[in-house]
């Protein structure tokens, strides 16, 4: 019986073995599938992720394409939640805009980016693996579709606006949980659960068969991979605990907080009646409260 073969967890090797230009067709095959054109790698941008600190283990590794109109693809591997991540979305998106117009230059030079998030970690809500969004601009009273005169080549042309604004993808790897039958369901399949069909024929993914196999590594990379993977295991495991010690916090402060306003309502209760005229002792015979805190109402 053939052992199946091992690969490595493509987060660790987008941080390392990816970086290689020698390597950038299996980023470029992941890239290409998801946006249905081939596009090219310019560079890994030095973010914190990229670092080889203790403190950036588990942070984010930032990638910059373009197509072949020569518009900007930003691609994200981001490990570890962080919150107010959709802002920070946008202002990577908004950076990589800026950053590629010079001071002077007309508008026209500004590129179109696509933002690509790869996601291990919660987002939020929802159901499925992979998001899209993009800027439509739609009439509020007539429903119709808005298109912009734009100047290209000299001529006048018509332009949707999301053929400018940026675009959005998150893939929320933890989500995939079908049989790989697409090739972008074959990269969920991977960037989850490191498994590649021995016959793909998906692109990137063909690459990675051949430069990830964790057997080929030498033993200094194959002893930073199993530290790094015990490190993810620990990681998991006290985010879990912190879950699920939040879980049973929030349980117990809703209990309490249910115990005081039926506590609330009886003492409203005990003063209508004791207002009726009542005794005090008929009155905690009623509500079941301590004959003292009744007392105390009258």
């Amino acid at each position: 019986m053939q052992t199946e073969n091992k690969y490595i967890r493509f987060d660790w090797a987008v941080k390392r073995m990816l970086r290689d230009k020698a390597n950038f067709a299996v980023l470029e095959g992941l890239i290409t599938v998801l946006l249905g054109e081939k596009i090219t790698i310019c560079e890994l941008l030095e973010s914190e992720g990229n670092q080889e600190s203790s403190e950036a283990k588990f942070n984010r590794v930032d990638i910059k394409a373009k197509n072949s109109k020569g518009e900007i693809i930003i691609v994200e591997v981001q490990l570890t939640r962080q919150l107010y991540y959709l802002q920070r979305i946008l202002y990577g998106v908004s950076k990589a805009i800026t950053e590629h117009i010079q001071i002077g230059h007309k508008y026209d030079q500004v590129k179109k980016v696509y933002s690509i998030n790869i996601l291990y970690f919660d987002l939020g809500k929802g159901s499925d693996y992979l998001y899209h969004g993009k800027t439509v601009f739609t009439g509020v009273h007539t429903g119709d579709r808005l298109e912009v005169n734009t100047k290209e080549d000299n001529e006048i042309r018509m332009t949707v606006p999301e053929d400018v604004f940026p675009e959005y993808y998150i893939i929320r790897v933890n989500e995939f949980n079908d049989v790989a039958k697409t090739p972008i369901e074959e990269w969920l399949d991977y960037l989850k659960n490191n498994h590649i069909k021995d016959d793909t024929s998906t692109p990137g993914l063909q690459e990675a068969r051949a430069k990830l196999l964790y057997m080929t590594m030498s033993d200094k990379d194959r002893r930073a991979y199993d530290a790094h993977m015990e490190d993810m295991m620990v990681q998991n495991d006290v985010l879990d605990t912190a879950k699920m010690e939040g879980r049973a916090e929030g349980r117990a402060e809703g209990m309490a907080e249910e115990r005081a306003k039926a506590e609330a309502e009886k003492l409203d209760i005990a003063r209508q009646l004791l207002a009726t005229g009542m005794t005090a002792e008929q009155v905690a015979s009623i509500t079941k409260l301590p004959l003292e805190m009744i007392r105390e109402l009258s």
